[in-house]
């Protein structure tokens, strides 16, 4: 039942997305999403801009988010899991808030949420501060309270 509601949970947000494109009110939306690796190539910290990865693989399953001129930005995740480790397939009891970054200038959702046993979230909150019209080079991050980075949202044009 939880699925079912987080797909009709997707699926109105995407007609919002749409409405808001059509509107010309949104500065970015985001379709898809890829989890975060803790080390790239050579064994370097994978970082986005300053942003450290979290300790651990993370997976994603589906993300969807839309933020608008406003600076509203609403995401709606799931299946966000730990991808190793000893807490594999679990939500490792974490908390996420969303990150936008326009031309490498990160903003913030003013609120965080907790990810179910399942993984899954959903943000309906504000930046801050306020982003850039337009917002150049958006890249969208899902990141625990202590700022690592779990997941990426993939730009939708």
């Amino acid at each position: 039942m939880r699925r079912l509601s987080c797909l009709a949970a997707l699926a109105a947000l995407l007609a919002l997305s749409d409405a808001a494109a059509s509107n010309g009110d949104h500065l970015a939306r985001f379709d898809g999403g890829i989890g975060s690796q803790p080390l790239a190539a050579g064994g370097a910290p994978n970082n986005v801009f300053d942003t450290n990865p979290g300790g651990r693989p993370w997976v994603i399953e589906r993300l969807v988010a839309d933020v608008r001129d406003d600076g509203r930005v609403r995401v709606v995740g799931r299946g966000l899991l730990l991808g190793g480790g000893n807490g594999i397939g679990t939500a490792g009891a974490q908390s996420v808030r969303a990150r936008l970054y326009c031309e490498g200038v990160p903003h913030d959702s003013d609120q965080a949420v907790a990810l179910d046993a399942a993984g899954d979230f959903r943000i309906d909150s504000f930046l801050t501060p306020r982003p850039p019209n337009p917002c150049n080079s958006p890249v969208l991050l899902i990141i625990n309270l202590n700022g690592a980075w779990f997941a990426a949202g993939i730009p939708k044009h």
